[in-house]
């Protein structure tokens, strides 16, 4: 994985179910905002996210990497997430500050209906 951007790795190791070796790649002062439909969850150390992480329904959830990029010392990616390996629950678009090969600075949001890639999914294009 040493060529995948950090942002990549992140969820990769997130969803392997590591939730603390996924923590262990943000700084420990790490500031993030997580928009979801209807509330923000915002945090400021490393030890808010693991409580966020820690927190979260147990479900079988996993992030759809469908396009991701970078720019200097900011990551992007933007995906599905998908409960059961049936069931697509939403789209997110994330972007990541990176320093050191640490995560500083996180912010996402969620939406459970709308994907700005709805006319490619729908034609089978992914790329």
């Amino acid at each position: 994985m040493t060529d995948a951007l950090v942002i990549e790795q992140y969820y990769a190791i997130l969803d392997s179910g590591r939730i603390e070796d996924a923590v262990a790649l943000l700084d420990e002062s790490i500031e993030f905002a997580i928009v979801l439909p209807g509330t923000v969850r915002r945090g400021y150390s490393r030890a808010d996210m693991l409580s966020y992480l820690r927190g979260r329904p147990p479900v079988d959830r996993r992030h759809v990497l469908l396009r991701t990029s970078s720019a200097g010392d900011v990551q992007f990616a933007y995906g599905s997430v998908i409960e059961n390996e049936t069931k697509t629950t939403g789209y997110f678009l994330a972007a990541m500050h990176v320093d050191d090969g640490t995560i500083d600075a996180y912010e996402v949001s969620f939406d459970t209906e709308f994907s700005i890639l709805t006319k490619e999914l729908a034609h089978g294009k992914r790329d």
